[in-house]
């Protein structure tokens, strides 16, 4: 389960974080039992929302995100970027 959030927020953070000469970065921390999986994109402008679509190829990461997850979200972090 942890290999599929972690590849499902890293290919968000890719595709939908790009900025020029930025990359995206991927942080696990494990605490007390619990994993946090923390991919931190460029751009901070736009913020995570599911978006399904039931004829498209893709827009469905963040469900299975949402759905594997005991709780997900996001911060702005400054100066710029975020943490999903």
């Amino acid at each position: 389960m942890a290999s599929l959030l972690i590849t499902e927020l890293t290919a968000n953070a890719t595709l939908h974080g790009r900025v020029r000469g930025c990359h995206a970065r991927l942080a696990l921390t494990l605490t007390s039992g619990t994993l946090r999986i923390e991919a931190t994109e460029a751009r901070g402008d736009r913020f995570p929302v599911p978006t399904p679509d039931a004829d498209g190829e893709s827009g469905r990461g963040l469900l299975l995100v949402a759905s594997l997850a005991d709780a997900w979200g996001c911060e702005p972090h400054h100066p710029v970027g975020k943490p999903v």
